[in-house]
């Protein structure tokens, strides 16, 4: 029979993945799938984890994107979820891709409307986390002379000189 063919790319789960990669490593390319989800994913699916993403099967592959569909039906331990005990349905999820885009913009948007203290750090574009902002976290903030005006001044300058 030999081995299967070999692909550059491989679709799972809307992304395009490097078959070059080890096949953990490679999973980790989807938004939401740390290395250690990762290797969970493959152990479950049965795939060696030193296999290269390229040379799975389609039926490995379709494996790998059932388990990635369900994480809980397939025994994964909940603590690799990233959103336990949902504020809505109370089960254990995971997001991937757009979805946990989505969700971390409304759970944001939830803090500012309950004017929560993260909530207002956020609307003010401070750090959120607890950190020190005395001399970090400067990089939005517009410190001294705006941009604009000092090209103005600078071309009035220059007409006046010449």
């Amino acid at each position: 029979m030999g081995m299967p063919k070999f692909r550059d790319i491989v679709r799972i789960r809307r992304a395009n993945l490097d078959g070059a990669e080890k096949a953990t490593y490679a999973l980790t390319g989807i938004k939401g799938v740390g290395i250690r989800l990762a290797s969970a994913i493959v152990e479950r699916a049965g795939i060696d984890k030193e296999t290269r993403l390229g040379f799975l099967s389609d039926s490995e592959v379709r494996k790998t994107n059932d388990v990635l569909e369900n994480p809980a039906e397939n025994n994964t331990p909940s603590w690799l979820f990233n959103r336990q005990r949902d504020r809505h349905s109370g089960e254990d999820l995971h997001l991937m891709g757009p979805d946990l885009d989505l969700q971390i913009k409304s759970d944001i948007d939830l803090m500012k409307r309950m004017d929560s203290w993260k909530g207002l750090r956020h609307s003010y574009g401070l750090k959120v986390r607890g950190q020190k902002t005395r001399t970090t976290g400067r990089k939005r903030r517009a410190v001294g002379v705006r941009r604009r005006q000092a090209i103005g001044r600078l071309k009035k300058e220059r007409s006046r000189g010449s």
